[in-house]
């Protein structure tokens, strides 16, 4: 088991930032990688950004040059920094991290562990 205790989120003007921090503990060795999803009100929880543990990283097209994930694997925590905020990146912010199952070098199953979730308000 993977728990994840995110915090950070806050409200914050149109065009301010927010650096959200995830602390991942228990059985961290067997994950695979970790990312950061949103979900705004009425609206499908979507991935925002995630980090390999290669370090490589990927972005939601609607916050690229704009948010940059990391982690300190020495403390086991994500992050993610927020620049230039826009009232569209209202949403609770959740933390997760995975592992996989593999036979043969093919995935079988995908276990997803979240954190409970941030708010993140961006005002006008």
């Amino acid at each position: 088991q993977v728990q994840l205790v995110e915090s950070g989120g806050g409200l914050v003007q149109a065009g301010g930032s927010l650096r959200l921090s995830c602390a991942a503990s228990g059985s961290i060795f067997s994950i695979n990688a970790m990312g950061w999803y949103r979900q705004a009100p009425g609206k499908q929880r979507e991935l925002v950004a995630a980090i390999s543990n290669g370090g490589s990283a990927n972005y939601a097209d609607s916050v690229k040059g704009r948010f940059t994930i990391s982690r300190d694997n020495a403390k086991n925590t994500l992050y993610l920094q927020m620049n230039s905020l826009k009232p569209e990146d209202t949403a609770v912010y959740y933390c997760n991290a995975y592992r996989t199952d593999q036979a043969m070098g093919v995935v079988t199953r995908r276990y997803d562990y979240w954190g409970q979730g941030t708010q993140v308000t961006v005002s006008s």
